[in-house]
């Protein structure tokens, strides 16, 4: 197994299998990070990966599957296996992420047309190569047994962290070799988050897992105290009279924040305040959500079928051209702003940033990850100011983030799962940064669990 990417660091997820039968690509993601180190990176992907026979994508992440159409687009001729709600979704957001990359191209060209020093940027696909991408997918169910190479046995495991994700369980057969059994967690989700089902665990015994180590040594907010902190935030903005900026991510954050204040509007917590969708691509997503109830939990189902739609209420609008998106920052008054990207490293979300960064009044909300040199990172980090589209500006709003609404299983979700998989041979940590790593290494050591953490690159006998 060769770890190409999304070691020591959390974007870029990129795996491959090589077996006497062929090679298995499991994953394809972004780089998302330092513009330059990336841009790189996205641009010349392994030519492993390109000859891969196959490839699994385990979620629709970009972080995940944004590579994908470069991946075609160099060469790649194997199809790509995922679930119905993962194939759905991607048709969305690899053609959103392709529009992205040319809109920002030709931004920048077109700023920087009279620097002499100016290089111009080409895009890294185009919706083109994203539809040749999608040509390729092949939509497997939960627990639906498929041979991605010939005598590999796999089936996907619901991993609860967006509509659609999943765990790869591998069985692997290889002439004069007993089976071994390889599982990628995929991104773990947690338990009891709004709509989707929990984790599931594969069945032991389990050679080898390659496990996700986001917030391996954090522990997230309560999910039950949720509510509790959205009203707040709402509410103490609403008295100071700003905006509540939110940079969500399309899949999975942006509905969950939809149902949670859904429930807080119908249960008169929360003031009639106006609520934006400001996102195409969210917008999409959730009309994706509809159609794939069978992964909602017990609980939203029952909401669903008590109150209807579970995403729409009193006071939503949705703005898809940019028109209406820019008619919101001339509104006066509160309001709740929902926008992507979730990083605040692209999209409308910037504008709204811009516009409200150094208002005291307004409230910029986290609800998720943040890798390391991003804007979302810096604003986390409540740097006394950010740059915006290059200009400094000083960060004077509020920050508030609400870990409780993180898809991402903490450490305690990754201990308790590391240690119900027991792996007999090696546990490989992946999607994770070094602080976050080392110490969830050193608790399952402890356990008696033989944990590796693999560089960039590095190559691994599973033997």
């Amino acid at each position: 197994m060769t770890f190409l990417g999304a070691a020591r660091e959390v974007t870029g997820s990129m795996f491959l299998l090589e077996l006497a039968q062929g090679t298995l690509l499991v994953d394809c993601g972004l780089v998302q990070g330092r513009r330059e180190e990336s841009r790189r990176r996205n641009r010349e992907l392994p030519a492993a990966a390109v000859r891969a026979d196959a490839c699994v994508l385990t979620h629709a992440h970009v972080d995940h599957s944004g590579s994908l159409p470069t991946l075609v687009k160099a060469g790649f001729r194997g199809r790509i296996f995922a679930t119905p709600a993962t194939t759905d979704l991607a048709s969305y957001m690899l053609r959103d992420s392709a529009h992205i990359h040319v809109s920002d191209a030709e931004y920048l060209n077109r700023k920087y047309a009279d620097d002499p020093d100016w290089t111009p940027i080409t895009p890294l696909y185009d919706d083109h190569d994203a539809v040749r991408a999608l040509e390729r997918f092949v939509p497997i169910d939960y627990r639906a047994r498929f041979e991605p190479l010939p005598g590999v046995e796999a089936h996907f495991l619901n991993a609860g962290h967006i509509l659609g994700s999943a765990e790869l369980v591998l069985d692997v057969r290889e002439a004069g070799r007993p089976s071994r059994r390889v599982v990628y967690s995929g991104d773990l989700g947690r338990k009891g988050l709004p709509i989707l089902a929990d984790p599931e665990l594969p069945a032991r015994p389990i050679d080898h897992l390659v496990m996700e180590s986001t917030y391996g040594d954090h522990t997230h907010g309560s999910v039950a105290a949720l509510h509790d902190a959205v009203e707040r935030v709402v509410k103490e903005t609403v008295a100071r009279g700003g905006k509540i900026i939110v940079p969500a991510f399309a899949v999975g954050r942006t509905q969950e924040l939809l149902y949670v204040l859904h429930e807080l509007r119908r249960a008169g917590r929360l003031p009639h305040i106006p609520v934006y969708l400001d996102s195409p691509l969210a917008i999409d997503v959730t009309g994706v959500f509809r159609r794939h109830p069978e992964c909602y939990d017990a609980e939203t189902r029952a909401f669903l079928a008590a109150h209807g739609d579970v995403f729409d209420f009193e006071g939503v609008t949705i703005t898809r051209t940019a028109a209406e998106s820019m008619q919101i920052n001339e509104l006066a008054g509160p309001a709740i702003i929902i926008s992507a990207s979730g990083m605040a490293e692209a999209g409308r979300v910037l504008h709204h940033l811009r516009n409200h960064v150094e208002d005291p009044k307004s409230t910029i909300v986290l609800v998720g990850f943040m890798a390391q040199h991003t804007l979302g990172r810096r604003l986390a980090e409540r740097r006394p100011y950010v740059k915006i589209w290059g200009v400094e500006r000083e960060l004077r709003a509020r920050v508030e983030i609400l870990d409780g609404f993180s898809a991402h299983a903490d450490r305690d979700d990754l201990r308790a799962y590391a240690a119900a998989c027991s792996p007999a041979g090696r546990l490989f940590l992946v999607h994770g940064e070094p602080e976050q790593q080392d110490p969830l290494r050193q608790y399952l050591r402890g356990l008696g669990l033989s944990v590796h953490t693999p560089t960039l690159g590095e190559v691994v006998d599973l033997d």
